[in-house]
């Protein structure tokens, strides 16, 4: 993509970013490989900025066993020692925790309502993208009334670092809300 293209303000000439801005945030995903992929790397940028997490994305896909939702959940204290000692991922012990509970959690849902994606999908009118009209990121909202609902829903399940602001950016890494510009190219 050219320099002249219109894109969200916060994709900035990094390439990693602009790759992750065109190719995949506000983009619908269904999959529950994805779906897990996007719970743990949320949940490890609580207080960071994203592009800390999109620089180590690789590095969380082979600390994460490829984000194999099942052999997450089967982390043992062994892992966990790993995990810290992995300098290529954010080394928080309770973020780390977190991740392996949100596994097992993750699983249970899929077991109650067939899968992550029908369980998320759900609480989306009609099951279809909410297209958000943003003229400026001002106006894109950090947290909404069913972020919030999702959250809560989340949270009495159990889930850790899943509040409605980390749950809000899920939504728009998934594309269950665009809320790319309305001149972006990637609307």
């Amino acid at each position: 993509m050219q320099n002249s293209t219109i894109r969200c303000s916060w994709a900035t000439s990094d390439p990693l970013y602009i790759k992750y801005h065109d190719e995949e945030w506000g983009k619908p995903v269904y999959d529950d490989k994805i779906l897990f992929e996007f719970l743990i790397l949320e949940g490890a940028q609580a207080g960071l900025s994203w592009i800390t997490i999109l620089r180590r994305r690789e590095n969380y896909r082979k600390a994460f066993a490829g984000f194999d939702v099942k052999k997450v959940a089967a982390f043992t204290e062994k892992d966990v020692e790993r995990l810290m000692n992995d300098e290529g991922i954010i080394r928080n012990h309770l973020k780390v925790n977190s991740a392996i509970t949100n596994a097992k959690l993750f699983i249970e849902i899929q077991k109650e309502f067939g899968s992550f994606s029908k369980y998320m999908w759900s609480f989306v009118p009609d099951g279809k993208p909410i297209q958000n009209h943003i003229e400026k990121m001002s106006d894109v909202p950090t947290r909404t009334e069913l972020s919030d609902r999702i959250s809560k829903d989340m949270k009495k399940r159990g889930f850790k670092f899943f509040g409605t602001t980390i749950c809000y950016a899920h939504m728009q890494a998934t594309g269950m809300v665009n809320d790319h510009l309305l001149n972006c190219c990637a609307r």
